[in-house]
């Protein structure tokens, strides 16, 4: 069910755009892929001359939100679990990053503009589990 009262095609679509952009600009004139996973974890230990753009990137990452809230109001933030769960489900996605050679947004943005058939593979991989758990959180365990 759609929530049309705060349905807004426009604002992910700009949204979407950017995130293609940046990803292709950091392509084009760095050679590197947005990935998340691989930016941060490239500053871990950090390399002589590949820091600073790693280190930019992250920051506008930080950025972005404080921008935005400059034009508009945040939206409200809301969390539906415990602390638990929340460390469950980074450590989850940490060994996630680290098994499948990165996140959904180096092979789900990157990697399928690139027509890669590992990312191919890790994309459906992600769409899979997350339709899995939501279908067994909602319908099954409940």
């Amino acid at each position: 069910m759609i929530d049309w009262e705060n349905f807004t095609p426009w604002s992910a679509l700009a949204g979407g755009l950017l995130i293609g952009l940046s990803a292709a600009t950091l392509l084009l004139f760095n050679g590197r892929v947005a990935g998340i996973s691989g930016i941060l974890g490239g500053l871990l230990p950090p390399a002589p001359r590949d820091t600073a753009w790693r280190v930019w990137f992250l920051l506008g990452l930080a950025a972005a939100p404080l921008a935005y809230a400059l034009a508009a109001p945040l939206p409200p933030v809301r969390i539906d679990a415990d602390v638990a769960t929340l460390a469950a489900a980074g450590l989850l996605v940490g060994f996630g990053t680290r098994y499948g050679s990165g996140c959904t947004s180096g092979h789900g943005v990157c990697g399928l503009s690139r027509f890669s058939p590992r990312s191919m593979a890790a994309t459906a991989s992600f769409m899979l589990a997350g339709f899995a758990t939501v279908f067994i959180t909602r319908h099954l365990a409940a």
